[in-house]
């Protein structure tokens, strides 16, 4: 067997995850406390996880078959890979689970020899398949070989991806019907039931598979308690919302079960909300697909997701003017792969997720270092009604965004009588817009102490709910020398 090659990133780990209900369980079980047992060596991972028995699951990842890594765990989860696999590979992809080269014990080294035996017979043509996946299905969890392809098996991938694109079928008719009771029953319903009927549908979602089903399907059940049981405020208060989400959560589920009869942009659009997204290393195979340009790093923030950071990097092009949103997750406390100053600029590659509105995308090779001199200059940007409009178009192409990012110029914040900023209006013109909710009391202060009652230039996310401020450029016109400020 090789030695295990270079760490992965959480990124890479959570890319894995079968549903975000399991990314999240496999990041709570990244902390060397919860495995008394590990190492890694000979191309594999193994621990020893405590779980609520009295004796710890075995937990082992084969990750010899580049691309097809194979899992095996003593749990009862009929996940692949189940959140002990995704734990393990998490605390690894910290360094946490022992210095590499170490010998498997006999538990997993048996596993791992016998995959490598059943790889060997299914390459010299010996052996028949099936046979060796009811084998494998009767010795552990191994997603490759329950699929009886067997490693890098093309046609095994294809399968799995039509029984996920099934279950997730299934899911959205079931979430169909849900939805028609709620109506049918009226509104008020929903708030004499409470939040545990969406949460029970909810996970029906995530055992479907189809974690954006699940995350907008919990939603539904935290906007009664929002509006306090009371219609009334904008948009009818909480009934509106609800009505609201429940048709766009209903217009997605008939998108995806009708999913052959949209264009193909709207239909990617679709696969990614429902929770089916392509793999960072096939995007950034695809030449074609590729954008080379002088990055802008407008933004970037970080947040608490379990035992994971998720970090969101805002970015635009100089010259396509093209907007770009990089995720990455690393182990909390530990190093994330992609860090950017704000303010800076860097001449890169980027491969975008596809989609009717494409916006996420994943980084690419870099030329050069990230050059500090882009923090001289404000980015240009628009209007209030520019960043409205932009929003606006964004919607006709992906109706289920909550915001879009946008650069307001020449905008001053306006205070409310306690004096927090409460807007951002047009320093020579007559609209204005809300600051959305949620954004904190000490940005909306550096935001104030930047402009000082002058225009400034503000980076943020333009949605329904209002603009959140991300960065301020202040003192100055487009162009001249100023410096990013996050907020």
């Amino acid at each position: 067997m090789t030695e295990v090659g270079a760490r992965w990133t959480a990124e890479q780990v959570m890319e894995l995850a079968p549903d975000a209900a399991s990314g999240r369980a496999g990041s709570k079980l990244a902390g060397s406390g919860r495995w008394p047992e590990s190492g890694s060596g000979g191309g594999a991972v193994w621990g020893l996880c405590r779980g609520s028995g009295s004796k710890p699951y075995q937990t082992v990842v084969d990750l010899r078959t580049e691309g097809e890594p194979g899992f095996k765990c003593s749990c009862p989860s009929r996940k692949f890979p189940c959140k002990h696999a995704l734990g393990l590979l998490l605390l690894w992809a910290g360094g946490q689970s022992g210095e590499d080269g170490q010998e498997a014990p006999d538990w997993a080294g048996k596993w791992l020899d016998g995959r490598s035996a059943r790889a060997a017979r299914k390459a010299g043509g010996g052996g028949d398949a099936a046979r060796d996946g009811e084998r494998a299905a009767a010795d552990g969890n191994d997603a490759a070989a329950v699929a009886a392809g067997g490693p890098g098996d093309p046609e095994a991938a294809r399968r799995r991806a039509e029984r996920r694109v099934a279950r997730i079928a299934a899911g959205a008719t079931e979430l169909e019907e849900r939805l028609a009771d709620l109506v049918r029953g009226g509104l008020a319903e929903a708030d004499r039931r409470g939040s545990a009927v969406w949460e029970e549908t909810a996970a029906r979602m995530v055992d479907a598979q189809a974690p954006g089903l699940a995350a907008r399907t919990r939603e539904l059940g935290a906007l009664p308690a929002s509006g306090g049981g009371r219609p009334e405020g904008p948009g009818g208060g909480w009934p509106g919302r609800l009505l609201s989400e429940c048709a766009l959560l209903h217009l997605l589920n008939r998108g995806f079960l009708t999913l052959d009869t949209l264009p193909e942009p709207l239909a990617a659009t679709v696969r990614t909300r429902v929770g089916l997204t392509v793999d960072t290393a096939e995007l950034l195979a695809d030449g074609n697909a590729r954008v080379r340009d002088e990055w802008l790093v407008l933004s970037q923030r970080d947040t608490d997701e379990g035992r994971l950071t998720a970090r969101r990097t805002w970015l635009s092009g100089r010259s396509t003017g093209r907007p770009a949103l990089l995720l990455s997750f690393a182990p909390s406390g530990r190093r994330h792969e992609i860090s950017l100053r704000v303010g800076s600029s860097v001449d890169a590659e980027l491969a975008y997720h596809p989609g009717a509105r494409p916006l996420r995308a994943a980084l690419g090779e870099r030329f050069g270092s990230a050059s500090p001199h882009g923090a001289a200059c404000a980015p240009a940007g628009g209007t209030v009604t520019d960043a409205l409009a932009g929003y606006g178009a964004a919607l006709c192409d992906d109706p289920w965004l909550d915001a879009w990012p946008s650069v307001l110029t020449d905008v001053v914040p306006i205070p409310d009588e306690n004096g927090s900023v409460v807007q951002l209006a047009d320093a020579a013109g007559e609209f204005a817009l809300p600051v959305a909710p949620g954004t904190s009391a000490a940005a909306l202060w550096r935001l104030a102490a930047v402009s000082g009652g002058r225009p400034v230039t503000v980076f943020g996310e333009c949605g329904h709910r209002g603009f959140a401020p991300y960065t301020v450029w202040g003192g100055g016109e487009t162009g001249e020398a100023v410096e990013a400020v996050p907020l």
